[in-house]
Formats: C-alpha cells, structure tokens, sequence
C-alpha cells in the first residue's frame, strides 16, 4: 500500500530532489543565494525562532544572515536531510494541517526557485498538491497581490477568474494560467511563471517590477 503524505511534504521532498539534483553551488532564483544558502534559510525558518524573525525584521537581519552563513557552510548532505527531516519534534508544523498552512507554498515556491533557474521545465504537479495550492491562491491571493501597482485578475486554468487587486490608475492585468505558475506570479517569479498577461505594455512591466508575496 502506497504512504500517504500531505501535500506540503510531497512539496518538501521535491525540494530535496532538486537540491540533490543541481547541487550546494547550483544556482537559485533567490539571488545571491545558491542552493545550500537557500537550504540553510529553510532550515533557520522552521527551526531557529531566536533567528528565523530577521526573515522579516530587517534589524535582526543581521544575525540571522551570520547564522545562514555558518549553517550554509555545513556538509551539504547533512544540510539536505535537515531539509528532508522537517522542523523539529516541538514545532507545530510536525503536524500535517500546519505543515501544510505554512509549508506548502513555501516548498512549492523554492522548489522552483531551484529548478527554474537551472532551465528546467515546470512539473505535473500531484493532483493533491494542486488542488491545495488552488485553495491558498483564491484564499490569500488579495494578500499576495496588495502591493500591486495594478489591478490584477487570476484566470487558473479550468476554473473561474477572480480578482486579487482592483484597478489603478495603470490599469490592470489579466494572468492566465495553471494555478502553480500563477502562484510563483503571485510570489513576484512573474518572469519565470508560465502565464498569459493581458494588458498594457506599463501595466504589464509594472506589475512584474511589483514587489508581490509575503517574503521568506
């Protein structure tokens, strides 16, 4: 009988294939960060709370960038089980319902943060995996979308469009697409998501210079 997992650990294990895949030096989206600094900012989030609040407080960012630093340095096999072993026995997201409410799009996003910027192609996503990224995307979308400049309708593929922002004086945009690739749209990876933008040639290029998503 097949082990079931919640989709943020499917997620969590894409994440350790790619790592393992492309390497300690590979590159990332999250520019400067290679692989093993992108592992070591996941490992620091779920598992440093002392740490992990420079993610966000930029005077603390300091000393959580000395810790990623340090952790980056380690053996890169270990840094990857870390990964693949999830947050610490005390943290709720131990649990498949928070792991899956503050991982899931955690491990999708850097996931592809990896793959995307080593070329490669998007996934067929588990059908589970989809759906719950669905799920956070219409949930959480006004959210992810408040510092647009401009208004911003979702279409996901197969369902209905709702709009995340209303319009500005720039106008609006329309993104079509899979709900994955408009969730790494969403996450400001507009240049790399696989997403059809309809609107103005400004409205467009402003959004994809927008600040977007919550960070980390």
């Amino acid at each position: 009988m097949a082990t079931m997992t919640n989709p943020a650990r499917s997620e969590r294990l894409a994440y350790v294939a790619a790592a393992e895949e492309f390497g300690a030096h590979g590159a990332t989206l999250c520019d400067p960060w290679d692989v093993a600094a992108l592992s070591a900012h996941i490992v620091l989030r779920e598992s440093r709370p002392d740490v992990a609040p420079g993610i966000m407080i930029p005077a603390l960012a300091g000393r959580l960038e000395r810790a990623q630093t340090e952790l980056a340095g380690i053996d890169f096999a270990a840094l990857v089980d870390r990964v693949r072993n999830g947050p610490p026995v005390w943290s709720p997201a131990r649990l498949a319902l928070v792991d899956d409410a503050v991982n899931l799009v955690e491990f999708y996003v850097h996931t592809e943060d990896i793959r995307r910027a080593n070329g490669q192609e998007p996934r067929t996503l588990p059908a589970d995996v989809e759906r719950a990224l669905g799920r956070t995307l219409k949930r959480l979308g006004v959210l992810m979308f408040r510092s647009s400049p401009v208004g911003v309708t979702l279409e996901p593929t197969g369902r209905t469009p709702y709009a995340v922002h209303p319009p500005t004086d720039l106008g609006e945009v329309h993104l079509a697409g899979p709900v994955g690739e408009l969730l790494l749209a969403a996450y400001g990876r507009i240049r790399v998501a696989r997403v059809e933008a309809t609107g103005s040639q400004e409205a467009i290029a402003a959004l994809s210079a927008a600040d977007l998503g919550f960070g980390g």
